[in-house]
């Protein structure tokens, strides 16, 4: 998560290299070092995670939804649809 979030907050970086040490060396596209803050990483790499976790959790309750309303014969939402469908 902590190299998207590099990519969120730094759109000019385009390579990053995680040293064994837990060192970030973000460069950009000619090479330059892209000097980061990596307090801003970590809340942003929390972020991200906390809204993948979401997404997950919301998919899994609207196929338990959907098919708790399929049970009892009642109309789906498009999202509860999804979950069947694709």
């Amino acid at each position: 998560m902590k190299h998207t979030a590099i990519y969120n907050l730094y759109p000019n970086a385009k390579s990053i290299n995680e040293t064994e040490d837990g060192v970030f060396e973000v460069k950009d596209a000619d090479g330059n070092e892209v000097s980061i803050d990596i307090s801003s990483v970590n809340t942003k790499a929390t972020e991200l995670q906390t809204q993948a976790e979401a997404e997950a959790q919301a998919k899994i309750d609207n196929k338990a939804s959907a098919k708790a309303k399929l049970i009892a014969g009642e109309a789906l939402t498009e999202d509860e649809a999804n979950t069947i469908v694709l």
